[in-house]
Formats: C-alpha cells, structure tokens, sequence
C-alpha cells in the first residue's frame, strides 16, 4: 500500500534516528497522520526491534505496526559523510526524533546547537532514560528501569508478593506519548515566533525522560506522601482508596472487572446482587464509608459473582447500569464486534501475500484521520530515492554503497 500522504500532519518533514520503542513509537504516530517520517537506521541489521519477538516471512509481526507509513534510510552514522547527509535531510526538516543516550548525537556533530545552526526552525525531540541532564544522565536506561523508578512497578501485583511488570513496554510508549505532545507543542510556539528574523518560526529541544514520563501519570502518589506520609503499595487488582472496584471469581473460572464505586453506582450494583441491605446503609454511602468496610463489600459481591458465569455477571450488570466488564485476551480482541466496528483491527497484506491484523489508529479525528498509506519498510527500501532527493547523483550514491556508508 502506498497512498499520497493526507492528514493534519500532512508537509511535516520528520526524521526518525533511534531504533526500539521510544523514538520510533513517537515518529509512527506522527506517520499516521500525515506527516513524512524519514527512518535512518544502520546498514546491515537495522533497527533491533525487525528481529524482536515473533518473526514472520523473516521480520517481527511488531515491526508492521511500529514502522508503518515510513520510509527507510539506510546510514552508517558512525561515517562523516553518512553525518553531512543527515545534515543535509536536517535543513529541511521539521522535526528530528532521537533516543540515544545522551551525548552520542554531539559524538556526532549532530547535537542540537549544530544543528539549530542549519535550521534554526528545527524541532528536536530527545528521548532518554534520566533525561539531557542530572547526575543519572549517562546511565542506560530502558523503559523497565523507568517504570521501577518512575514509581509505577512498586504498585503493580499482589501486596506481598514479588512487583511485576505491567506486560508491555508502557515506560517506552508513556515516554513516546509524552514526545508527541511535545512535539505538537513545540510546533504551535514556531508558528507563533514566525517573524522577518525567523520566517520558519523559532525551533526548540524537547527533552523528555523514560522515568519522567511514567512519573507524571502516577496520579496522587506524591502528595499522599508528602502530606501524610502514605507510601502507596500494591493493591493486586483492586483500586486503592476507592471501593468497591476489583476483579471478582465467576462460576466458569473467569474474572469479571466491577467498577461499583460511585454512590448511585454502588446501590444499584447493591440491589443487583440482592443486597439492598447495604444499598441503603448509610453508612456505605460515600467512597470513605466503603472503603472502610471494602472487605465486607468485596466478600459480598464476589460470592454473587461465584453463582454465575462471567457472561452472566456482566449482562445483569448491563441491565443495572453498572460499569463491568471481562478480561480480554488477543483472542477476545481480534473476535470482538466492537472493535471491528471502530476500525481498530486493521488488515494489512504482507509480502508474500497474506494477510494479518495490526492495531488501527488513535486518536479519532472526525475531520483528518489517520490513515495507513503505506507497509513498514524493508530495510534501505528508500536509501536510493531519499538520497536522490538531497541531490546525490547515481554515481555518488553507487559509491555510497560501495563504502559501506549507505545500505
């Protein structure tokens, strides 16, 4: 598939250089909606991530949703020439996407003063574990570090019990969110600095750390320290300071998620299970009443939940207007009407003809979608057309190739 480019972000020239997660999560959310994301990875093996976890027809099933509507440079960056090239894509870019650890883009020449000297119109956006400064900067860090200290992994699992880590990448993707946003932001301030000194508006760095951006989405868990000296723990699957919210054991072996926590919410939930005694106790009439007596209430809903299957469970709920729902597996996902509806299961035609599901777009904007125009890469797909297109002719780039310098 490969459809002209459309969206709001449509003209944004953006270059991807980083591999994994982070950097590249961020640069595919701008692909999706329009914008045209350049993806220098090295020669040879490229970006890690084409080898992590499942492989099909020799390249990871993830690679065709982290790099979908890219195109693929190939450069050895470590070489002089591979650094003046991307100094030459820099000069007409909008945006620039790293995630090395701090002071390799410098190592370089490709730092942010350097480059801002080129185009001072530039967005950079840097990813990292501790961030461009402080005294952890130099470290390595991956998003499972960040997630233990940005706070999150302390909180996840049963209390007692060893904490475990949430299933995916979620310190990377939180980090690469929180880049977007950046990014996004950024671009409004240039366009409101375009001036005679600066027709393309004023560029600026935007420097977001693994830990930090997990940090931020760790709601009330600060200030209950700072004020009371709360340090918050693991609470398995219950949420803590609100009742009753858990996962309840049904008849059938499975789990039925039960957000009852709202006042009105809590009586009708309460009446639904034939409890109207504690629907009208008023005693349970706020979340700090319940709370108080969560075992009694949670004790009280999963021995009604035991009587029926989680099917069961969740249309009585529907009936009493009680938020609740099941734990979906991939399975759930990929059968599930709803999701098909809103067009979250995209089909994509793989290179030897089949097909398979890849997750579809988000957010949904009524106006501009996103839109899959074209397949993840191969590796070097583009290195020709791309350096082409910042005036190499064929002989420099066949010389190009020759020395290792373009894959």
């Amino acid at each position: 598939m490969n459809a002209p480019s459309s969206g709001p972000l449509a003209g944004l020239k953006v270059i991807e250089l980083g591999q994994l997660i982070a950097g590249p999560f961020a640069a595919k959310t701008l692909a999706d909606f329009g914008a045209e994301v350049i993806k220098i990875e090295a020669p040879g093996g490229g970006d890690p991530l084409r080898q992590w976890r499942l492989i099909k027809d020799g390249t990871s099933v993830w690679w065709q949703v982290q790099s979908r509507n890219k195109r693929s440079l190939a450069l050895d960056l470590k070489q002089p020439e591979a650094q003046q090239i991307v100094r030459q894509l820099v000069a007409e870019a909008d945006v620039l996407i790293e995630n090395f650890r701090p002071g390799a883009m410098e190592g370089w020449g490709l730092g942010p003063d350097a480059l801002a000297a080129l185009n001072p119109g530039l967005i950079m956006l840097r990813i990292s574990g501790y961030g461009q400064t402080g005294p952890y900067r130099d470290r390595p860090g991956f998003g499972v570090v960040a997630e233990a200290m940005g706070g999150m992994r302390h909180l996840t699992g049963e209390p007692g019990r060893v904490p475990v880590r949430v299933g995916v990448s979620i310190g990377d993707t939180l980090a690469a969110l929180h880049g977007v946003i950046g990014i996004l932001l950024a671009l409004q301030h240039r366009h409101a600095s375009v001036s005679s000194e600066a027709p393309k508006g004023r560029g600026q760095v935007i420097d977001v750390a693994l830990y930090e951006a997990v940090f931020n989405c760790m709601e009330s868990l600060l200030p209950e320290y700072s004020a009371f000296g709360a340090v918050r723990g693991p609470a398995g699957s219950a949420l803590p300071g609100i009742a009753p919210t858990n996962a309840y054991l049904c008849a059938d072996g499975g789990y039925a998620l039960i957000a009852g926590n709202g006042d009105s919410i809590f009586k009708r939930l309460m009446q639904c299970i034939g409890r109207s005694d504690l629907a009208e106790d008023p005693a349970l009439a706020d979340n700090a009443g319940r709370v108080a007596r969560v075992q009694e209430l949670d004790a009280a809903i999963g021995q009604w939940t035991q009587t029926l299957t989680v099917q069961e469970v969740l249309q009585a709920l529907e009936r009493a207007s009680v938020p609740a729902g099941k734990i979906y597996t991939v399975a759930d996902i990929a059968a599930d009407p709803h999701y098909a509806a809103r067009g979250m299961l995209q089909q994509v035609t793989m290179s030897h003809g089949s097909t398979m599901a890849v997750p579809g777009f988000v957010p949904k904007l009524s106006l501009t979608p996103a839109s899959h125009r074209r397949d993840a890469p191969t590796l070097g797909q583009d290195t020709d057309a791309v350096l082409r297109e910042v005036g190499l002719s064929q002989e420099q780039i066949a010389q190009l190739h020759a020395r290792g310098v373009a894959g």
